[in-house]
C-alpha cells in the first residue's frame, strides 16, 4: 500500500507579521504564527498565507529555534528547485562583480539574509572556499548547496564552518562536523590570499569566523592613509591586518596587542609575508601579549600617533548592551591617555547590540571627557560585500577622530 504524500507545510501568521514580512524582514518568529497545518519537519520549505490565503513567502522551517521560518522569497509564488538555487547563487555573484581587482582575492560572496541567503555565508580565500552555516535548518539542502557552489565557482576546496548553537547537534545527528572538508584535500595549515595586493594567511579550519576579519578591509585601507611617519598601536590586534597595511602607509612603527600568543604568532607570518613591500620592511613591528582592557587601563608608559580600537563583541546579546555602551565609552577614554598630540584614534564594534548612534556617543563623549580638542573625520559601516539588508545585520561601524 502506497503512502499518501505529506502536504506542503502551510502556515498563517499575525497581522503584524504578514506587516514585517512585506516590509523585508528575513525572520518570522515562533510566536507569529497562528496556524499551521501539520507538524514541520527540520529544513522543509514552509510556505506563509496571508489572511487573505494569498501567498505570502516561503522558507526554512526549523521546529526547534525561535527563527521558526529563514524566509527565501516574498510576493509572487515561486519553485524552488535546483534551477531555482542556481539563479539565486548567480544573482548573490553578480552583486560582487566589479567590486575587487587581481589584488584582492578574498572576500565574502554570499552575506547570510542580506543576501537572501539566511543563515548562510561563503568566503571565498583565493582558491579555498568557506561555507559557514549559523542554523541547522541547512543540513537537508547541504548537498545541493555543495553542488550550486561546485558549479559557480569550482573551488579548489570548500570547508564547513558551524556556529556554536549547531556544532553539538550536528555531532549528535551524524552531519558534518565543523572544519570538515566538503570537497578537496585538507590544507597543511592556514591558506593565503590577497587583500589590496598585500598577503594574508586564514585558518580556514578552526579560526574566528571563517579564518580571517574580511569585514574590515575598508577600515583597513583607510587606517594605511593614515599611518606615514606614525607610530600606531593596534589593540585587539588578532593576526596584525590593521598593522600591515600600516606600515605599507609608511607607519615608523606598529604594537600588536593581544590576549592571545597564536594570535600574534600569525601576525608575526603576516608580516614575514609581505616584506617585499618596502614600508613592511622598514617598519618595526613589534607584539605584546597582554589583555588589551587592562593594558590601556593602566598608566600610559609611551605614547602613540596612531591607535585602532577594534575589540571583540561587548555585547553579545540585547541584555549586555547598556554595560556594553559604558564599557565602549571606558575603553575608548583609556586609549586616549595613550594618544599622542596630532593623533589619531581609530574606534570601531562589532556589537549588533549596540546601535551605530550608541557607539558613536560612546567615543564622543569620551573624546569630549578629555578635554583635548579634536575634529572628527569619518565615520565608516558595512563594506559592499558585507551588505546589511535588516537592522538586525547592521552591526559593524567605525569612527574616525584627529586630535590637536
Amino acid at each position: 500500500m502506497e503512502t499518501a504524500p505529506v502536504p506542503r507545510l502551510r502556515l498563517r501568521v499575525t497581522a503584524t507579521a504578514e506587516t514585517i514580512i512585506r516590509s523585508g524582514h528575513p525572520w518570522l518568529f515562533a510566536d507569529s504564527i497562528r496556524e499551521e497545518n501539520r507538524a514541520g519537519r527540520l529544513g522543509e520549505l514552509a510556505v506563509i498565507f496571508d489572511r487573505n490565503d494569498k501567498f505570502l513567502a516561503i522558507g526554512l522551517f526549523d521546529p526547534e529555534s525561535p527563527i521558526r521560518v529563514r524566509l527565501l522569497h516574498t510576493g509572487k509564488p515561486a519553485t524552488i528547485d535546483s534551477v531555482w538555487w542556481q539563479g539565486r547563487l548567480k544573482q548573490t555573484l553578480a552583486r560582487r562583480e566589479g567590486l575587487f581587482d587581481a589584488q584582492t582575492n578574498g572576500y565574502r560572496c554570499v552575506n547570510g539574509e542580506s543576501d537572501s541567503w539566511p543563515g548562510l555565508v561563503l568566503d571565498r580565500y583565493d582558491r579555498t572556499f568557506v561555507l559557514k552555516l549559523y542554523t541547522a535548518a541547512w543540513w537537508p539542502r547541504l548537498d545541493e548547496v555543495v553542488g550550486c557552489i561546485r558549479a559557480a565557482l569550482d573551488p579548489q576546496r570548500l570547508v564547513l564552518r558551524l556556529s556554536r548553537n549547531i556544532q553539538s547537534p550536528a555531532k549528535e545527528q551524524g552531519h558534518p562536523d565543523d572544519g570538515q572538508l566538503l570537497l578537496g584535500e585538507k590544507p597543511d595549515g592556514p591558506v593565503t590570499f590577497l587583500e589590496s595586493g598585500l598577503c594574508f594567511e586564514a585558518d580556514v579550519l578552526r579560526g574566528q569566523k571563517t579564518g580571517f576579519f574580511l569585514d574590515q578591509r575598508e577600515n583597513r585601507r583607510i587606517v594605511e592613509t593614515l599611518a606615514r611617519g606614525r607610530d600606531v598601536l593596534n589593540a585587539f590586534s588578532f593576526s596584525g591586518g590593521f598593522s600591515v597595511y600600516a606600515a605599507r602607509g609608511g607607519a615608523k612603527s606598529v604594537t600588536d596587542l593581544d590576549l592571545s600568543e597564536h594570535a600574534l604568532a600569525g601576525a608575526r607570518r603576516n608580516f614575514a609575508l609581505n616584506q617585499a613591500a618596502p614600508g613592511v620592511a622598514a617598519c618595526r613591528h613589534d607584539c605584546l601579549r597582554a589583555d588589551a582592557l587592562d593594558w590601556l587601563a593602566a598608566k600610559p608608559v609611551r605614547k602613540f600617533d596612531l591607535i585602532v580600537l577594534d575589540p571583540p563583541s561587548l555585547a553579545k546579546r540585547e541584555a549586555e548592551r547598556a554595560h556594553a555602551v559604558g564599557a565602549y565609552r571606558r575603553l575608548n577614554a583609556d586609549g586616549l591617555r595613550w594618544l599622542a598630540p596630532g593623533g589619531v584614534l581609530v574606534a570601531a564594534s562589532c556589537s549588533a547590540h549596540v546601535s551605530t548612534e550608541e557607539f558613536f556617543g560612546a567615543v564622543r563623549q569620551a573624546a569630549r571627557e578629555s578635554a583635548r580638542p579634536f575634529t572628527e573625520w569619518q565615520t565608516t559601516g558595512h563594506a559592499p560585500d558585507h551588505p546589511a539588508a535588516f537592522s538586525e545585520a547592521q552591526y559593524l561601524k567605525a569612527i574616525y577622530l584627529k586630535f590637536t
